[in-house]
């Protein structure tokens, strides 16, 4: 080659290397804008300190708590990560799509089986459906029949706007009528009646917080029996459930909570007989009351709202010899309706993907009980595909990113020009693809 050759080449060689080590227009980042300044806290929504809400929603809205990114993993390890869980097989229905509480479960009354869940295991205010664990643990030991005269001291200490069936002082009254008080009407009156004949409120509490660590249910931590709102006081959609089903093993668990409306006993004055009047079921999938449409096949169990827990539901339902249970805690949408339709919607679903879903998980046995590994079934289907849908009802994809380098040679130069990683896709959060296959 020639000099002159030569020296054409080396000149080409010089002005092509800074061509291709120069970033491309689009990939220059941009200095971007100062950051705009935090816009000030909404203010706290009016609590009138009754433990009682209005199930309106009044106030400015908050932005919702996100769920721990950890949870117990009690009945097996897909329960105790955030997020909707559910195994879907060929020709099961999708959930459905307006589901907006903070945690749900959809479990099999028999078998245990849990067919879908959502933050199962989230630690939540419980509200009255509490009073699933007080009747469970206290029904055992009082006689039905057995006739209290209630006094001042044991109505003292009801809390202020508490839900009251109308039991008096000075008035006697069976333990029959008292838990037809409490599973119908809620009746907070009814429960510190109870709880004295008990031996206290305090041997009540710790009664209760004794037989739900039998159960199993370990994210439940008692303060008050009746449910009434109290600092640190907690339960799950999990545990919840799990209570429910070992009360509808209690036939006067199952009656109780299954009667529609009964007469309770009214004033008692003297020389005459004793007055009566209705009392009906708050729980409106039994009722119909709200403007709902009583749900076909439902059984109990048991509703609450308060302030700070908003609107829980633990409700069963029975369908062609199969019983499903289904706990739904604090809808974030309208009215005290939404925890019915939500709970009716997840039943219409259970019952409808039957047989079509692997279980992610399972109510625990009690632990005198317990004879296999907790969550020993829902292990078995851990590595299996699983689809993972949110509250909205879309199916989540895991994206399998990977960055690539691309080599560039030039008159003995290498040029590296590396590809950044994709984001996941707008509506899911670095947990998703964790809980995807």
């Amino acid at each position: 080659m020639s000099a002159k050759k030569t020296a054409l080449a080396v000149l080409s060689a010089a002005l092509l290397v800074p061509v291709l080590l120069t970033a491309p227009a689009h990939a220059v980042p941009r200095t971007p804008p100062p950051p705009a300044p935090p816009a000030p806290p909404p203010p706290p929504t009016p609590d009138n300190g009754k433990g009682k809400g209005n199930g309106k929603g009044k106030g400015r809205p908050q932005q919702a708590p996100a769920p721990p990114v950890s949870m117990s993993s009690i009945g097996g390890a897909r329960l105790g990560q955030p997020g909707t869980q559910v195994n879907l097989l060929p020709g099961a229905p999708a959930l459905p799509e307006s589901l907006t509480g903070r945690s749900w479960i959809v479990a099999d009354g028999d078998s245990g089986e849990v067919l879908a869940s959502h933050n199962a295991h989230w630690k939540l205010p419980p509200a009255s459906t509490m009073k699933m664990l007080f009747a469970d643990t206290l029904l055992p030991g009082l006689p039905k029949d057995e006739v209290h005269k209630v006094t001042w001291e044991e109505m003292s200490d009801v809390g202020e706007g508490s839900s009251l069936v109308g039991v008096k002082e000075d008035h006697e009254y069976s333990v029959h009528d008292l838990w037809l008080g409490v599973f119908l009407r809620s009746g907070n009156d009814a429960v510190h009646v109870l709880s004295a004949m008990n031996g206290g409120i305090e041997k009540t509490v710790k009664d209760m917080q004794a037989h739900a660590e039998e159960l199993q249910a370990l994210d439940t931590h008692v303060v008050s029996p009746d449910g009434y709102d109290a600092p640190g006081q907690v339960s799950s959609a999990y545990d919840l459930t799990l209570i429910a089903r070992s009360g509808l093993r209690k036939q006067d668990f199952k009656e109780y909570c299954g009667t529609v409306s009964a007469k309770f006993p009214g004033m008692q004055g003297s020389g005459k007989e004793r007055d009566y009047f209705e009392i009906q079921n708050t729980n409106r999938l039994m009722t119909g009351s709200g403007g709902l449409t009583p749900y076909k096949g439902i059984s109990g169990v048991k509703n609450g709202t308060t302030t700070m827990a908003g609107s829980t539901f633990t409700g069963s339902a029975q369908r062609d010899g199969k019983t499903l249970l289904v706990t739904v805690m604090n809808p974030g949408a309208g009215g005290l309706n939404s925890v019915y339709e939500e709970t009716a919607d997840l039943l219409d679903w259970g019952f409808a993907a039957s047989g079509k879903v692997k279980p992610v998980g399972e109510l625990v046995p009690p632990k005198s009980e317990d004879t296999a590994s907790v969550g020993s079934p829902a292990q078995s289907h851990e590595h299996t595909s699983a689809s993972v849908q949110g509250a909205g009802g879309g199916a989540g994809t895991a994206l399998g990113i990977a960055g690539g380098a691309l080599a560039v040679v030039a008159g003995g130069v290498l040029v590296a020009n590396r590809r950044r990683p994709r984001r996941p896709r707008d509506g899911h959060d670095s947990d998703d693809a964790e809980l995807l296959p």
